[in-house]
């Protein structure tokens, strides 16, 4: 039996605790049930060993590098972690063919890209080459939006996988395996005071590391008393500076803040409204997570009675996103007034979803042919745009043309309220549909 030294000991102590932590199979794996669950596709792919290029799309702290390594491991691939932030041209081209070498010896190359959205057009457009021939399996990790932030060309060679924010749930187990495992405090004999397990699991928001990263905080700062190492309530408020964040001890408290924010606009009760921000921003929530929900709201709640509350909203998310916390509390809570006091209207919320029942149904119905573009001749021979009507060449700048398909004609999916500025959309579109009407009926 091999045996550590002290010294060994001591360094392995040293090691973050999320990172000995880190998963080492797919039995391990937190969350992510959606990908990873019993016949799910991308277990069915590691399973297989059949992996190509993929992204990873999702927020910090969900396992994105630590998946990469898993299936590193399970498919017996190299694997080499390549950081977007600190890596040039210089170093992907050594990179590349370091791989190239490999593939001609017959083992394969997993390259991870952390955070892949920093690379440049001409940085992404160098691995193109190797992506096609199969020198490497790219692996890349984004916080961001792959449509926006990735090449069209490399994202067409690579299937994204959206992973999802861990559950309260997920972040509890854990965190519990963290106490029992011995690369965690397996061994230790650690007391948690009632309800601090669960708050730390609802401080991480959605975080792993973060998780990991706090309980590993409050047990080196535990009481020592004897053997034990006790972490109370109070421990964790003062390693958090967050009071407020120990209310959850069910993991529902966050969706019942913002529904309760989202309810109180919906009820235009400003004062609510405010009340229910604030307990979310002090409570440690993502600004900017506030901040979308209220740019949903202002299509969903308000809409066409007042399009300026989808600008006030917007606009907030911008100004969170330049000044942070705690300056831009009062931006948040100038859309949330807007949005509370602006006049009420789901139209908009009720023509998408109606429409989007037909056209889950009606997946294959064809576009008329005088709305379809017909950019070569033979679109033209096949009488594509045929038809067609130019509203601006008419005085009304209107035409009679029909443009649903003809399995829907005559299907009404937005209906206006007579709320705020929508009363003045609603009276247009009577005009219009009845100029219409005069005119087929002609």
């Amino acid at each position: 039996m091999e045996q550590t030294s002290f010294f060994e000991d001591k360094a392995q102590l040293e090691v973050p605790l999320a990172t000995r932590m880190r998963p080492r199979t797919l039995e391990e794996f937190a969350g992510q049930r959606h990908l990873l669950g019993e016949g799910k596709v991308l277990r069915r792919l590691i399973e297989g060993d059949r992996v190509s290029s993929m992204i990873f799309w999702g927020p910090p702290g969900v396992g994105k590098t630590t998946l990469a390594r898993i299936i590193a491991g399970r498919t017996r691939s190299h694997f080499i972690n390549f950081s977007a932030v600190t890596s040039g041209i210089k170093e992907i081209k050594q990179v590349m063919e370091q791989a190239e070498h490999s593939r001609r010896l017959g083992e394969r190359t997993i390259l991870f890209v952390d955070e892949i959205h920093r690379f440049n057009k001409a940085q992404q457009d160098a691995f193109l080459p190797y992506v096609e021939k199969g020198s490497i399996v790219l692996i890349g990790a984004t916080t961001e939006n792959p449509s926006f932030e990735v090449n069209a060309a490399l994202l067409s060679r690579c299937r994204v996988f959206v992973l999802q924010a861990l559950s309260q749930q997920d972040l509890e187990e854990l965190l519990r395996r963290a106490l029992s495992d011995p690369r965690g405090f397996g061994g230790q004999d650690i007391r948690l005071e009632e309800g601090v397990l669960e708050a730390v699991a609802s401080f991480a928001n959605g975080d792993a590391r973060t998780a990991l990263s706090t309980l590993e905080m409050v047990v080196l700062n535990g009481d020592q008393k004897g053997e034990t190492t006790l972490v109370t309530r109070e421990l964790l408020e003062q390693c958090t500076s967050r009071r407020s964040l120990l209310y959850d001890k069910n993991g529902e408290e966050h969706y019942n803040l913002i529904s309760a924010l989202h309810k109180s606009m919906r009820n235009s009760d400003p004062d609510a409204a405010v009340y229910w921000l604030s307990r979310m921003l002090e409570a440690g929530e993502d600004p900017l997570y506030v901040a979308r929900r209220l740019i949903r709201f202002a299509s969903e709640d308000v809409g066409m009675a007042d399009s300026r509350a989808l600008e006030v909203a917007v606009a907030a998310y911008q100004a969170s996103h330049f000044l942070g916390m705690p300056e831009c509390s009062v931006h948040l809570t100038h859309a949330a007034v807007y949005l509370s006091l602006a006049p009420k209207s789901n139209s908009l919320y009720v023509a998408y979803e109606t429409a989007k029942l037909d056209a889950q149904k009606m997946l294959a119905e064809p576009v008329p042919l005088q709305i379809r573009n017909a950019p070569t001749q033979l679109m033209k021979d096949l009488r594509y745009g045929e038809g067609y009507q130019y509203a601006h060449d008419t005085q009304e700048k209107l035409t009679d043309m029909e443009c649903l398909p003809d399995s829907l004609r005559g299907k009404v999916y937005y209906q206006p309220t007579d709320q705020g500025s929508e009363a003045r959309a609603k009276e247009r579109l009577e005009r219009i549909k009845a100029w219409k009407e005069e005119r087929r009926g002609n």
